[in-house]
């Protein structure tokens, strides 16, 4: 996704103050800034929000294959070049996930039929945005999971909605870290 960024690259030093600290702590766990965080930086406010979020998100109980789903159907179904590259950097070091993620960059149908039914119940919600069919919902609850899970994919599904929508609004460009992963949605 080449573009010029639409808003101000914020720093550590740039950052409104009530954004600073939690800048740090992803400078800190990343080793440097990310894009999408450093935009974010000018509101206070959403910088909190998504990261407190993902916080949230990653406390269900869903398991981490299960949330990477869910995170890589939004990203892919977005179009988010930069949600695909970061997911991919983070899974590669786990060798036995690599063919999930080369399903989910390619979007295409996934071998564990309860990951692949997860796959499809997230595409329903943000293709439909929300207005699912019941023969949705039964093929998400035939696959093994339960109403609470529907609950916790909503909550990592617009989470992820709003980490895209930031990405693709603000012109986040892509991190050098991640340039190794780099993703354009297939046509």
């Amino acid at each position: 996704m080449p573009h010029s960024p639409r808003f101000t690259r914020l720093d550590l030093d740039t950052a409104p103050s009530a954004s600073r600290s939690l800048l740090q702590a992803s400078a800190e766990r990343f080793g440097f800034l990310p894009s999408p965080l450093a935009y974010s930086a000018g509101s206070p406010a959403l910088l909190r929000h998504l990261l407190s979020g993902f916080a949230a998100f990653d406390q269900t109980s869903l398991t981490l294959s299960e949330r990477e789903v869910v995170a890589m159907t939004v990203a892919f179904e977005q179009g988010c070049h930069y949600c695909m590259a970061l997911h991919s950097a983070l899974l590669a070091p786990k060798a036995e996930l690599a063919p999930l993620v080369a399903a989910l960059r390619a979007g295409s149908e996934l071998p564990d039929p309860k990951l692949e039914a997860l796959r499809c119940f997230v595409k329903a919600i943000v293709s439909q945005r929300g207005g699912l069919a019941a023969a949705d919902m039964a093929a998400f609850l035939a696959a093994g999971f339960d109403q609470t899970a529907a609950l916790e994919v909503l909550l990592g599904t617009s989470v992820y909605l709003t980490s895209t929508l930031i990405n693709l609004v603000t012109g986040a460009e892509l991190d050098p870290a991640f340039q190794a992963f780099h993703w354009e949605k297939p046509s």
